[in-house]
């Protein structure tokens, strides 16, 4: 992951059993420029379930 140098988004529900949310802090920690969310309550599907938190979330690290 060294080799990303551009900012990432990492997205994870607290509760998602498709991608365990230590995975997301171990992205998070290997990837320099990344921010992580971690949505409480949220499965894989947190985007969903976040929805509106989510799109400002986004546009906000866009810089939108």
């Amino acid at each position: 992951m060294a080799a990303v140098i551009q900012p990432v988004l990492i997205v994870n529900g607290d509760k998602d059993m498709m991608v365990p949310t230590e995975n997301s802090y171990m992205m998070h920690e290997t990837i320099k420029n990344s921010q992580l969310l971690n949505y409480p309550n949220a499965g894989h599907g947190s985007l969903f379930q976040y929805a509106e938190r989510f799109a400002s979330d986004v546009f906000s690290f866009l810089g939108e």
